[in-house]
């Protein structure tokens, strides 16, 4: 057995989404792109490449990974650009989205040689977060004003629009876009291009993937438009665990136990939005707040019902560890940094990064 704590990505659950994602590409017409900040771990790349077009970013880094570790077509987005990283950005992107019309003026001339577009932000969204509605008031993502948009129409080609966020509710997706057409109708049929984003959970069970499909061919034919999809938590979703091990338990009104993890430093996207961990099956006589070791008093993975006892040593597998939390570990207590591995289709394990404290000590100074 490896080491705890590690993430453990199963391909065969991998290959569940990716096969959705494939049946999407080919009935719909849509191209999809892997959001690498919700999932950036390239050692699957080689994987999902197959299944996939390419990848979109949210900053330089990102769009360096997606053009030298996924290939394809790399989509380069950031909410600005800074001066000194324009020129870099520009060497990996095939596509360049800019989110304000004052960044897409700024570097139009060092950036006329690749596709251009735009972020439109519809002010509409699905998000029940304010933390993470990119339509929230007074918000900075993309622009919303179509008199200023089509002023600027001879200098790009096409349009990102992201307003989903973890939408499960296909009719509440077809009711924004349709309030997306409304409003911006006449610069769809303008344009060449137009990614929808990522935030729309088709690959979970029981979507409505065919009408799904006929929605987006739809749209795309209305407008003679290629369409993109964004699937980030879509891409990976219940396909990696964290495991981790018991090595305590206390009793104070609850039984609790304490493991060799954090969520604030392995799973911290939970604690910023107050969500409990998922374990499975939580079923059993046996109820215990399961705890992280770091020095942080709401370090919970969450309360859980198990079939046995549980007794120090013991394995606990967190599942749902892979969108917006591999890319957001940290070393916060310099708690040990889990492991990455990989479940091979055939059922073999492999361990492909793991840390150790040379990593902790070179990510200070």
């Amino acid at each position: 057995m490896l080491q705890t704590p590690y993430y453990l990505i199963d391909k065969a659950k991998l290959l569940r989404n990716m096969e959705k994602i494939a049946y999407v590409r080919e009935r719909s017409g849509a191209k999809a792109l892997l959001a690498l900040k919700c999932f950036a771990t390239w050692s699957v790349f080689d994987f999902m490449r197959d299944y996939m077009d390419g990848t979109t970013s949210s900053s330089l880094n990102e769009v360096r990974l997606g053009h030298e570790r996924f290939g394809k077509e790399t989509h380069a987005y950031s909410v600005a650009y800074a001066d000194y990283e324009i020129d870099e950005v520009i060497s990996h992107a095939d596509k360049i989205i800019f989110n304000s019309i004052a960044q897409l003026e700024r570097f139009a001339v060092k950036a006329s040689g690749i596709v251009r577009g735009l972020r439109l932000n519809p002010q509409v969204s699905s998000s029940s977060f304010d933390l993470a509605d990119p339509a929230r008031p007074f918000s900075r993502l993309g622009e919303w004003d179509l008199a200023k948009v089509e002023k600027v129409m001879d200098r790009i080609s096409g349009f990102m629009i992201h307003n989903n966020c973890e939408n499960s509710d296909f009719a509440l997706f077809d009711r924004m876009l349709g309030q997306i057409e409304e409003k911006f109708g006449p610069l769809l049929k303008r344009a060449e291009w137009v990614s929808l984003g990522g935030g729309i959970h088709f690959t979970g069970e029981g979507y409505p993937l065919d009408a799904f499909c006929d929605r987006l061919k739809a749209f795309s034919e209305k407008y003679g438009v290629q369409v993109y999809l964004e699937p980030g938590e879509a891409s990976i979703t219940r396909s990696t665990t964290l495991e981790v091990t018991v090595l305590d338990k206390l009793y104070n009104g609850k039984d609790l136990v304490v493991v060799d993890s954090s969520i604030e430093a392995h799973m911290l996207d939970l604690l910023i939005y107050r969500e409990n961990a998922k374990v499975s099956p939580n079923q059993g006589p046996h109820r215990y707040m399961v705890c992280g070791k770091s020095c942080l008093a709401g370090d919970i993975f969450g309360e859980f019902d198990f079939p046995e006892e549980l007794k120090v040593g013991d394995r606990i597998s967190i599942q749902d560890a892979a969108g917006y939390t591999m890319v957001k570990k940290n070393w916060f207590n310099g708690v040990k940094m889990p492991a990455i591995a990989i479940r091979e289709l055939d059922g073999s394990l492999r361990t492909v990064r793991e840390f150790d404290y040379a990593d902790y000590e070179q990510s200070l100074s």
